[in-house]
Parts: C-alpha cells; sequence; structure tokens
C-alpha cells in the first residue's frame, strides 16, 4: 500500500455508506454508516437516537453472513444521527477501516471473511 494513502486514511474520516443495526441497551435501531475513522464513526439516517454518554453496540453490515461489530460511546448528536467514539481501538477496528477504504476505493472489492470476536 502506498504510504501517502495509508498516512490520508489515519488521519482523516472516510466516506462510507453501509447499512448498520445498533443497540443502546435500551433501544435496537437502524441507520446508515456515513463516515469512519481510527477513532470513531458517524451514523445517520438512525431511527433511533440514543442518549449522549451512552454506550452502543453498532453491527456494520459490510457482508450479509457476517456483520462486523463495534462498541462506542455516543459522543456528539447530530440532527438525523449520531457520533460515537470506540470503546477501545484494536486490531478488529483497524480491520474495518481498511477494509471500508477499499470497498469505497473499489466497490467490487468484497472484504474477507473474519472471525467474530463474541
Amino acid at each position: 500500500m502506498k504510504r501517502w494513502l495509508l498516512d490520508r486514511r489515519w488521519n482523516s474520516r472516510i466516506r462510507t455508506h453501509f447499512e448498520i443495526l445498533y443497540s443502546s441497551g435500551r433501544e435496537d435501531g437502524s441507520g446508515i454508516l456515513a463516515n469512519i475513522s481510527y477513532n470513531g464513526a458517524l451514523l445517520i439516517q438512525t431511527s433511533v437516537q440514543p442518549r449522549l454518554g451512552s454506550q452502543v453496540r453498532v453491527f456494520v453490515l459490510l457482508r450479509e453472513d457476517s456483520p462486523f461489530e463495534v462498541v462506542g460511546k455516543v459522543v456528539r448528536l447530530v440532527e438525523d444521527g449520531f457520533a460515537i467514539e470506540y470503546a477501545g481501538l484494536g486490531p478488529e477496528m483497524r480491520s474495518l477501516v481498511d477494509d471500508a477504504a477499499a470497498v469505497v476505493a473499489n466497490p467490487l472489492h468484497v472484504p474477507p471473511r473474519r472471525k467474530s470476536q463474541s
């Protein structure tokens, strides 16, 4: 991978348009993952808006047969959604950002299956 692309992705958000499902423990909802970075994500067109500061589990539907789970804290509310900061940045999160960047760069790219950490 070209170094400038890696640096650029590390410092910026990657625009995406992946369907998501999420749960705040009290309510479940659906929406769109609008952008993603190594620190957090913006979810839009959400059906239910969780409370600021609440923890949410987000299931990113990169592949129909294996949704990717991300846990984060709601750090910002916007008109049609909310932003989360990840609870911890592990190799799984880096893989998700890398997969998202690959799909955005090449829409025909199919991310590899990854084993769930559940």
